[in-house]
C-alpha cells in the first residue's frame, strides 16, 4: 500500500495526533432517525448484540441526532439498550462533544454538500474516524482540499462512499485485480463493470442529494468541469491523464450481446476506483481504464429499454438543473425526505454486478459481486456498519494513518471478509 498520504505532515505542526482508541464508544451513528439511519441502527443493534467483544461484553455504541423525541422513539424499538447523544450540524460544540467520545462516526446526514462539512471538521479536529454513504464526488473533493493535511496530523481516517456508492465497485475492482495478479501475475489494465440485475427503490434522502448536485452543476461552470473529470479525486502529482470511456448513451455490447445504458452511480464509483488506484500505489497501473454501465437485454426490447432509460436520465438531469422544474419535481413527483422502500421491499431486493477484466497480455478474468438485500438501503446499511466496525476493530492507526481514504485502500481484504461474513455480499470469480 502506498503510504505517502499517511506520512505527509502539516508543516505548521499546529495539530498533533490524537489517540482515539480508548474512548467511550466504538461507534456513534449520527443521523440515526433518517430513513437509512433507522435501518442502520436496527442492523447495528442486532449485529452487536449477537457479536460480543473478546471479553464477552457488548460493544459500546450510541445513536445521535438533533431530535430527542425521535431518538427516544428509535431507541425504544431497538433490540438492545443504546445511549443517545444530541448533536446538531449547526452547533459545532455539540459535534465536538460527540466526536470526542467515539472512535468512529457513521454519518447518514445528507445532502452532504449542504450538511456534511461541520461533522468532517469536527472529526478531523478530534482525530475521530469517519464513514459515510455519500455519492457526491464534489463534496469529497471539497473536503479533501480543505482538511486533508489536518486529518493526517490528527490521525482521523475519513472514508467516504461506504454504501452501494461505492463499495461494490471499489471492492469489486480490488478483488478482481487481486485475482488477476494471482492468476496471471499481472493486474488488469481494463475493467468494465456491468450491472446485470438490481432490485430496489430510492428514498427522499437520495433524491435530495441528487438535487443538490444538479443544482450546483447548473449554477456553476467550474462544478461542471469538476464533475466531468474522471480523476477528480486523484490529488497526487503523478495523476494519470488517460482518456476514460463513459457510457453516456445507448451502446451495443457485441461481445456479450446486450444493449448498454448509462449507470447513474458511475460518476461517483469511477472516481472512487481511480482514487483507490492512487492510494494503493497505482497497483492497477497508470494506464488503467474503468467504466460502468447497465446491461439491458438483446434485441429490439433491449434497445428500446436502453434508449428509454438514457432519455429518462438525461431529462431528469436537465430538469433538476433548472430551478423551477427542480422545485416542481421535488414538491409533487419525487419521494419526500424520510420516505423510501418498505421493509419487505428491502428484504426482497438484491444486486448482481459483473466485472470483466483484461490484462495487457489479453488474459481475461470475470468476477461478480452480489448482495442479498435492496442495494440502496438493506445492503447499504450493512456495508456502512461493517466499514465502521472494520475501522474501529480491525485496522490500527499504525496500519492506516490519518487522511482521506477509500474503502479498498483503507480496509481491503479485512473489509472484504466482513462483507462476505456479515453483510450478505459475495465476491466470486466466475470464469476458469
Amino acid at each position: 500500500m502506498n503510504t505517502d498520504i499517511a506520512k505527509s505532515t502539516n508543516s505548521s505542526g499546529d495539530n498533533k495526533k490524537i489517540n482515539s482508541e480508548k474512548r467511550a464508544y466504538a461507534v456513534v451513528l449520527y443521523g440515526a432517525t433518517s430513513f437509512v439511519g433507522q435501518i442502520t441502527a436496527h442492523y447495528l443493534a442486532e449485529f452487536l448484540s449477537a457479536n460480543k467483544d473478546k471479553s464477552g461484553s457488548e460493544i459500546n455504541w450510541a445513536i445521535a441526532g438533533r431530535d430527542q423525541e425521535k431518538l427516544n422513539e428509535l431507541q425504544s424499538k431497538l433490540v438492545s439498550k443504546v445511549d443517545i447523544i444530541i448533536a446538531n450540524s449547526d452547533d459545532a460544540a455539540s459535534l465536538d462533544a460527540m466526536t470526542e467520545q467515539t472512535q468512529v462516526i457513521i454519518s447518514t446526514v445528507g445532502p452532504y454538500l449542504k450538511y456534511g462539512e461541520p461533522l468532517i471538521k469536527s472529526c478531523v479536529d478530534n482525530g475521530t474516524d469517519y464513514v459515510d454513504l455519500t455519492g457526491e464526488a464534489i463534496f469529497i473533493k471539497d473536503m479533501m482540499d480543505k482538511y486533508q493535511e489536518a486529518a493526517k496530523q490528527s490521525g482521523a481516517r475519513i472514508v467516504n462512499s461506504c454504501g452501494f456508492d461505492s463499495i461494490p465497485s471499489d471492492l469489486g475492482v480490488y478483488f478482481t485485480q487481486k485475482q488477476a495478479e494471482a492468476k496471471f501475475d499481472s493486474a488488469c489494465d481494463v475493467i468494465h463493470m456491468r450491472v446485470k440485475a438490481a432490485k430496489g427503490g430510492l428514498s427522499g434522502g437520495t433524491i435530495a442529494s441528487m438535487a443538490t448536485i444538479f443544482e450546483e452543476v447548473g449554477q456553476d461552470k467550474s462544478r461542471r468541469k469538476q464533475v466531468a473529470n474522471p480523476y477528480l479525486l486523484n490529488d497526487d502529482k503523478d495523476a494519470p491523464n488517460v482518456r476514460q470511456s463513459n457510457v453516456s448513451k445507448p451502446e451495443y455490447d457485441s461481445e456479450h450481446k446486450r444493449w448498454l445504458a448509462p449507470f447513474v452511480m458511475a460518476s461517483i464509483n469511477t472516481r472512487i476506483v481511480h482514487r483507490s488506484n492512487q492510494l494503493l500505489g497505482y497497483e492497477y497501473g497508470h494506464e488503467f481504464k474503468y467504466d460502468e454501465a447497465m446491461w439491458m437485454k438483446d434485441g429490439i426490447k433491449g434497445k428500446l429499454t436502453s434508449y428509454a432509460l438514457s432519455a429518462g436520465l438525461l431529462g431528469f438531469a436537465t430538469a433538476m438543473m433548472i430551478t423551477p422544474s427542480r422545485e416542481l419535481l421535488s414538491k409533487h413527483v419525487l419521494p419526500k425526505s424520510g420516505s423510501g422502500p418498505s421493509k419487505e421491499e428491502q428484504e426482497n431486493g438484491y444486486f448482481d454486478i459483473r466485472l470483466f477484466g483484461q490484462t495487457a497480455n489479453k488474459d481475461s478474468i470475470t468476477t461478480k459481486v452480489t448482495g442479498d438485500k435492496d442495494p440502496g438501503y438493506g445492503s447499504t446499511s450493512r456495508m456502512l456498519s461493517q466499514a465502521a466496525l472494520c475501522l474501529a476493530q480491525d485496522i490500527s492507526k499504525e496500519e492506516v494513518k490519518g487522511g482521506f481514504w477509500t474503502p479498498a485502500s483503507a480496509m481491503g481484504d479485512k473489509l472484504l471478509a466482513r462483507l462476505e461474513k456479515h453483510a450478505g455480499l459475495s465476491f466470486d470469480v466466475i470464469d476458469s
